[in-house]
């Protein structure tokens, strides 16, 4: 196990140099200068060559690409993500203020869909081609189809300026803006109310997910269900609850919970349609707001952040293998 922690470590290190590298190229390749920008104001009017030099000079874009790549890696180095062209403030404030919203938000999403997906899917395979089995396709299908802007945009129609213009019980009724008070016990369990303010964005992050996590549980459930080890178990008098729990569940979650890790790193950051209809200041929607700003240290920044949650989500996805199928081994072999 330490050997292969150590081995996903450096190659998180070497994926992490190597999407800062990549994004800082593709970013000041592109033929804008955000000064030059800034000091027109976004107008079309000309700028004062002597602001643009002067803002030239404070970003640090003054100095050769390679003496700015340099001094980029070096201040990362030192846990310096940069400060905004924009705001002025360090990009590590940023992240602070942005990434715990996305991290709530993500976690409850993973939380929902994985509790329902796999219910749903499991139930599914044990009762092939009943009506649960064709009710429980048919809405993965269709939650899968419809597109995660209008199902916000209709949730939060529905259940929030809807219900409250004709005073529906309080139960149905949800705010539809913001994440509110920041009241959170242990980082991530809303207290005192809050919890209404995560109802919508969450529902609507995990809708897909949970779709496509029922159709992959089936999936896998009825495949494991016809191998070998499972006909004897049941040649051997076991009884089916048994036979499910112990043979077929656990061999049939290693492509489930790959689907749970990529999913988790994702929506950190690229929930972006849902906190944009939510108004939610997350990392998906600031990195967003980042890149149209020409503001390239906060995207930077901020991407780097989302890559090492994809990579840390990707790891635990890998030490639960180990879990779910003995055959794998994390050692040294």
């Amino acid at each position: 196990m330490g050997s292969f922690l150590l081995r996903r470590s450096l190659q998180l290190i070497f994926v992490l140099w190597g999407g800062a590298t990549l994004l800082f190229f593709l970013f000041y390749a592109l033929p804008t200068n955000p000064a030059e920008q800034f000091a027109s104001g976004g107008g079309n009017r000309a700028p004062d060559p002597q602001v643009v030099a002067n803002l030239e000079h404070q970003m640090g874009i003054d100095k050769p690409l390679s003496e700015q790549y340099v001094n980029y890696m070096t201040d990362l180095l030192h846990g310096d993500l940069g400060t905004s062209y924009v705001t002025r403030e360090p990009v590590s404030d940023i992240v602070a203020e942005t990434l715990p919203h996305s991290l709530r938000l993500a976690f409850w999403a993973i939380l929902v869909e994985s509790a329902i997906g796999i219910s749903a899917g499991a139930l599914s395979a044990r009762k092939r081609n009943s009506a649960g089995d064709w009710v429980t396709t048919i809405t993965a299908v269709v939650l899968s189809a419809i597109p995660v802007f209008v199902l916000a945009y209709l949730i939060k129609q529905v259940t929030g300026v809807y219900a409250f213009q004709h005073d529906w019980p309080e139960w149905v009724r949800f705010p539809t803006l913001g994440y509110g008070p920041d009241e959170y016990a242990l980082g991530v369990v809303p207290i005192n109310g809050t919890w209404r303010y995560l109802v919508q964005p969450v529902f609507v992050l995990a809708s897909v997910g949970t779709a496509i996590l029922a159709r992959i549980t089936r999936t896998s459930m009825l495949e494991t269900m016809r191998l070998d080890h499972v006909r004897t178990a049941r040649a051997k008098g076991l009884t089916e609850k048994r036979v499910m729990r112990k043979h077929v569940r656990r061999n049939a979650m290693i492509p489930v919970v790959t689907v749970i890790g990529i999913d988790f790193g994702t929506l950190v950051g690229a929930a972006i349609l849902t906190e944009t209809v939510f108004n939610l200041p997350g990392l998906g929607s600031q990195i967003v707001n980042s890149a149209k700003a020409f503001d390239a240290p906060v995207v930077l920044g901020l991407t780097l952040i989302v890559t090492l949650v994809y990579g840390l989500a990707s790891m635990a996805v890998d030490i639960s293998y180990a879990y779910f199928d003995p055959r794998v081994k994390l050692g040294d072999d």
